[in-house]
């Protein structure tokens, strides 16, 4: 896990996700909610997803405990506890944002998570 940063330097890393969640920010705000749904949705939805997490989880605090971890115990039992966290963590996400999907309008929250990505992306180059 620790690698990572022994080849690319952290900040270069912060200023990378940081651009990656500015993207993802514009493009959640650029979204037309009237757009009718494509067929390749789920495509989509699924790659942006996986790459968001891919990309801002690489080289993260969680990923090196997680190569640490594997270097003491089982490498098996790491990885199904870092999976099982992460899924649970990610139900979680999922179901309450789903609730508040449901209570606030879709415009309301299309502009809170597009500006909360942005912020975050800013973040990244200001720690």
């Amino acid at each position: 896990g620790s690698w990572i940063i022994n080849i690319v330097p952290i900040r270069l890393l912060k200023i990378f996700s940081g651009i990656i969640f500015i993207i993802f920010g514009v493009l959640i705000l650029r979204n037309k909610e009237g757009r009718e749904k494509s067929k390749s949705y789920f495509k989509n939805s699924f790659l942006s997803v996986f790459a968001l997490i891919f990309i801002t989880e690489w080289g993260d605090k969680t990923q090196i405990a997680s190569g640490i971890f594997a270097t003491k115990y089982n490498a098996l039992m790491v990885l199904i506890g870092a999976i099982t966290a992460l899924a649970l963590l990610s139900v979680i996400a999922i179901y309450l944002g789903r609730f508040v999907s449901n209570k606030v309008d879709k415009k309301v929250v299309t502009k809170i998570a597009g500006t909360v990505f942005i912020l975050m992306g800013i973040s990244f180059f200001l720690f």
